[in-house]
């Protein structure tokens, strides 16, 4: 049995694995010294776009990377129109000049800029802040009202068979969403938001 051909088929088979495993070795530490000059760096997968941008700075201290998500995040739009024409009229004469000069800015969907939110500093006026509260607010007082009148219905929808319990909270639910609606926009029309 000690000249069995099982054990030299076995005996080769794992000959072969440990050549091929000393040769996969020898060629990954070959690699590394051949791309050891180069700095390495992680491979990242950046969301980019017709509007984004980044710029990755790699060195032997390692890297940077700086992205930009919406660049630009304002378009702009220029227009000018100059007329210098004379204008004759019913009773003569006349000159007409006309300069005008438009430039507007535009977010990335398209809603033109008309300036106000954020001063210079990039704080919320005082009138943008009591705006905020007062819609906060509303909201919330809207929300238990809403919530409030739609349980009043309560005792009708729980007469519903077999889903009655699940009409009871979708009431709540529709009024909740309404009353916070409604008290929101009632507040922007009451305070001049």
């Amino acid at each position: 049995m000690n000249n069995s051909p099982f054990k030299w088929v076995v005996l080769s088979v794992g000959g072969v694995i440990a050549v091929a495993h000393i040769g996969v070795l020898g060629h990954l530490l070959d690699m590394n010294k051949k791309y050891a000059d180069r700095p390495q760096y992680p491979s990242i997968n950046l969301p980019t776009g017709e509007y984004s941008s980044y710029d990755v700075d790699v060195n032997s201290d390692g890297y940077s990377i700086k992205y930009k998500a919406n660049d630009p995040r304002v378009l702009t739009s220029e227009r000018s129109l100059d007329l210098d024409k004379e204008k004759k009229g019913l009773f003569g004469g006349g000159t007409e000049k006309r300069t005008e000069w438009r430039r507007d800015e535009y977010t990335i969907n398209g809603t033109r800029n008309i300036g106000g939110g954020a001063d210079e500093e990039g704080k919320l006026s005082a009138k943008d802040v009591e705006c905020i509260k007062a819609e906060g607010g509303a909201q919330a007082q809207g929300a238990m009202v809403g919530t409030s009148i739609a349980a009043s219905a309560a005792p009708m929808l729980t007469g519903i068979p077999y889903i009655g319990w699940l009409a009871v909270g979708w009431a709540s639910l529709l009024g909740q969403r309404a009353g916070s609606s409604l008290g929101s926009e009632v507040s922007s029309i009451l305070n001049d938001c």
